[in-house]
């Protein structure tokens, strides 16, 4: 097989199980393929741009496996490759990294970093946030002991980041389509959502680009949260009403909120999320690290090596 690999990103070629036949090429992912590449069997997509997956999609003839590095394809099953071909995603292996970006972003609020940044530049010692203070003041969160933590969006990234806040003490609670129990932790579903907000202290939302969850928090929603809560959105930008949101930041009837993803990215300059209160804003990193990679790739690689059924692959997505 001829197996295109990205130079967008190093690859540990020895853990990939290649067959002695095999050809490895790299090619730009940003530029169009090389006439002498478009026959290849497999292509790794990794920060390639919408313009170059059209091209590819129009000249590889004969590409039996697509291998995403990102968690969602949807950029790839767009260009219109081949229908033969196994379009396989990247979910699993931005878990951990944006779990850990997820609570980088809630214990930056709830120790008050943003404020002491702020007092450090001024040259003034913040006083009244050492010594003494209450565990749990009612007006505010100040630690993960025992905070409520709601999880809109329990997939993978959702299971890592629980686990996470749980180690630090947190009570957490997932968000999905149907309630129950998944990897140890309390769900409930959507329908529910009203009834956990006004007990919230941090939201994290993990929820996918889709039809169904566009602006899925709302102004109602936004409402429903307590005066002391905190927003983290590490899923997609447009999950959130943009304009609610610095509305209710603005008015102080949220705390704050921690954004790593926007409508429109990059954020625009005169978008009104920038001036908002209490906002941290991220240019879409929490992710951009795929964990391990290699493994995912030579699973697929070995399923199309030997023919395997569609429900061989893993994460595949048009089987």
């Amino acid at each position: 097989m001829k197996i295109l690999l990205p130079t967008s990103i190093e690859l540990n070629e020895e853990q990939l199980n290649l067959a002695p036949d095999d050809t490895v090429r790299h090619y730009d992912p940003t530029q169009p393929i090389a006439d002498e590449d478009t026959d290849a069997d497999a292509v790794v997509i990794w920060g390639n741009t919408t313009e170059q997956l059209a091209d590819s999609a129009k000249r590889l003839h004969k590409v039996g496996l697509l291998q995403a590095l990102l968690a969602g394809p949807d950029a790839v099953r767009a260009a219109g490759f081949r229908p033969e071909a196994a379009i396989c995603s990247g979910v699993g292996l931005h878990s951990l990294t944006v779990a850990e970006h997820a609570l980088a972003l809630t214990l930056n609020f709830v120790r008050f970093l943003p404020t002491l940044a702020q007092r450090t530049a001024a040259h003034e010692w913040a006083g009244e946030l050492g010594g003494p203070q209450q565990l749990h003041p009612s007006d505010q969160v100040t630690t993960l002991l025992d905070a409520n933590v709601l999880i809109w969006g329990f997939g993978s990234i959702g299971r890592e980041t629980a686990r996470l806040f749980s180690a630090f003490g947190a009570k957490v609670t997932g968000v999905a389509r149907s309630a129950g129990e998944r990897y140890g932790f309390p769900v409930i579903a959507t329908e529910q959502l009203d009834e956990y907000l006004p007990s919230t202290d941090i939201l994290v939302m993990i929820l996918p680009d889709s039809p169904e969850t566009k602006q899925a928090l709302n102004a109602q929603k936004l409402s429903l949260l307590p005066s002391r809560a905190y927003l983290v959105n590490v899923g997609r930008g447009s999950t959130v009403d943009e304009d609610a949101l610095v509305e209710a930041l603005n008015s102080g009837s949220l705390a704050g909120a921690a954004l790593d993803v926007a409508s429109v990215e990059p954020l625009p300059a005169e978008s009104t999320l920038w001036d908002a209160k209490n906002i941290v804003i991220t240019p879409h990193a929490a992710g951009g690290r795929p964990v391990n990679p290699e493994e995912l790739i030579a699973h697929n690689l070995r399923a199309l090596r030997t023919g395997a059924a569609p429900s061989q692959y893993r994460n595949r997505f048009n089987a």
